[in-house]
């Protein structure tokens, strides 16, 4: 790195960090280790975030993809993105105790495709094939229901009848998203949608406050980790404003080079990444020269989602 043109400011994006579904679903696992003791077993990561999930794993949480891990008698969580109705009807007939730390948002979207496949509707679904959310909305239904990925993705769905409903993924790229959107309306026009949008309030505020800093620095900086659908959406979305982005688990992945002539950084973090990590990337950009921390302005974000019954009291959530 240049001496002569070190990290000089960081910019923080607002809002940033855990959503409300985030912090909810982590609280479930916590207050299950609690009140049940270790192990509690979780289908899936809790959320898509490296630090999380082994800091869980340390309190006693078991990470699983096979409900035949899990054994006789034990307390068994859902993760945030969902889980096919095949695998909760497993779950009941095995006898788990189990507490669902969906996110209310996308249990909304699996609610939607309840209600409208018993209207004889099908469904087109905007999302990326394998996200454990997608495989989770498309398992509520035993056909009927298409994956589209791409604009082009849309020519190639046959639906069996006009009655076609749209439902979308929680975590895409807004802008993404409304290419597709505007495919499938165009392909068919009669197209139900849902009352309202599927991606997420804190998928969205996340993307705008990207793209208010992305133009104000010279490098971005997304606190997440890689398997994290929504925090990949964030490095996007700085990219294609012509701001170069990076993508970190922790401050140990940040490469020197990166700022070499790009005195002002942008920082934010994905909707599963914790605050500390984003605390140990600003100390290690103060170890690289900044000198100033400016939080920008936001939209302050007040949702709350009450903890499943079985687990008692107001929590942090």
């Amino acid at each position: 790195m240049s001496e002569n043109r070190p990290v000089g400011e960081v910019l923080l994006a607002e809002p940033r960090g855990f959503c409300a579904g985030v912090d909810r679903a982590i609280e479930i696992v916590e207050r299950a280790l609690q009140i049940f003791g270790r192990p509690i077993y979780v289908r899936h990561e809790i959320v898509h975030n490296t630090y999380v999930v082994n800091d869980l794993k340390a309190k006693g949480a078991i990470f699983i993809e096979e409900l035949d891990d899990v054994p006789e008698g034990a307390t068994l969580i859902f993760s945030a993105h969902g889980v096919s109705k095949a695998l909760r009807e497993e779950a009941a007939r095995r006898g788990f105790r189990v507490f669902d730390a969906t996110c209310p948002l996308v249990s909304k979207v699996h609610m939607e495709v309840h209600k409208l496949s018993r209207e004889g509707y099908e469904f087109i679904m905007i999302g990326h094939k394998g996200h454990p959310e997608v495989e989770g909305t498309m398992g509520q239904l035993k056909g009927g229901i298409y994956l589209v990925e791409t604009v082009e993705d849309v020519a190639r769905v046959q639906p069996r009848s006009d009655k076609v409903a749209v439902v979308t993924q929680t975590t895409l790229s807004v802008d993404d998203a409304a290419a597709i959107l505007a495919a499938v309306k165009q392909r068919f026009p009669q197209v139900r949608e849902p009352k309202k949008q599927d991606i997420c309030y804190a998928t969205q505020n996340r993307q705008d406050a990207v793209k208010l800093m992305a133009r104000a620095v010279d490098v971005v900086v997304v606190v997440g980790s890689a398997t994290s659908s929504n925090s990949n959406r964030l490095r996007e979305v700085a990219e294609r404003l012509g701001t170069p982005a990076y993508m970190v688990d922790s401050a140990d992945d940040l490469e020197p080079e990166w700022f070499d002539g790009k005195p002002r950084v942008g920082v934010t973090a994905g909707a599963s990444a914790p605050d500390i990590l984003v605390q140990q990337v600003i100390e290690r950009l103060r170890e690289l020269g900044a000198n100033s921390v400016r939080k920008l302005d936001g939209v302050q974000e007040h949702v709350r989602f009450p903890l499943p019954r079985g687990l008692g009291g107001a929590g942090r959530v």
